[in-house]
């Protein structure tokens, strides 16, 4: 068993749980059920930002703890400040040290779009992501169907969430349907932890031109988004690179400020 079935198999165990706690007709009744929606895809192809989904990480089953002394209100605010396009916020507890509030926190005091970042494998997260302020859903294709993606997907529309939708290979790339607006390319093989630009530039190339696409993982230079650019990515996720400092939203503020210095020289 890989750490990704590791990983869903606990997943199904903590989804039942929260069902028990909380219902969803009790879920629909939060204030940001009905908040207007925040576009993920308008803010990544803003020119006024990065296209940069700075995420919000406390650690990972391949790199152990990252950062444990960090607050959710300051590094979040120092990336919307950095310039930002979106928030990504992991909400796994066992494998990531996430929770649900740092959603909530985040949002409470920022304006720019949140990805809940999570193994969504039931429509209750879904709503749930919704419930607690969170504007656009994670779909891996890894561990779900065509048919969950179609079915999930068309839950989150329905309720004002966009999705993006993770692939890693030619495979998953099987699983895309036109639904979807938003497709990210993981570098990084969830199942060895390897990071392979190119892999990521030969599956864009195979997607609709009008899909925008996210490259995740693995970018540590402001150089890698020059590279990924020229190859039609329009955003990148990062998280690690960030959140290995002592101050976050600093270093995502530097990062940006090379980038903006390297497209204009």
């Amino acid at each position: 068993m890989n750490i990704l079935d590791k990983i869903i198999a606990h997943k199904k165990t903590e989804v039942a749980a929260a069902k028990v706690t909380q219902s969803i007709q009790s879920l629909e009744k939060n204030s940001y059920f009905s908040a207007p929606k925040i576009s993920l895809k308008e803010y990544i192809l803003r020119n006024d930002k990065s296209g940069i989904i700075a995420e919000f990480k406390r650690k990972s089953p391949s790199k152990g703890i990252i950062n444990e002394t960090a607050t959710t209100e300051k590094v979040t605010t120092g990336y919307s400040n950095a310039g930002a396009s979106a928030l990504s916020v992991l909400t796994d507890a066992k494998f990531f040290g996430g929770t649900k509030e740092d959603v909530l926190a985040a949002r409470q005091v920022n304006t720019i779009p949140i990805l809940r970042k999570d193994f969504t494998i039931d429509e209750y997260q879904i709503i749930e992501a919704k419930a607690i302020g969170a504007n656009a859903i994670l779909l891996i294709a890894a561990v779900l169907t065509k048919t969950e993606i179609k079915r999930f997907t068309a839950l989150a529309h329905s309720i004002g969430l966009e999705v993006l939708l993770e692939i890693h290979s030619n495979e998953e790339l099987d699983k895309y349907i036109p639904e979807i607006r938003i497709v990210g390319i993981n570098n990084r093989n969830l199942k060895t932890f390897e990071v392979d630009f190119e892999n990521a530039i030969r599956l864009a190339k195979s997607l609709p031109s009008n899909t925008v696409k996210i490259a995740e993982s693995g970018i540590s230079n402001y150089k890698n988004i020059d590279y990924l650019r020229t190859h039609g990515f329009d955003g990148f996720l990062i998280g690690e690179n960030f959140m290995k400092t002592e101050n976050p939203g600093q270093t995502c503020a530097d990062f940006i400020k090379k980038i903006n210095k390297n497209s204009h020289a």
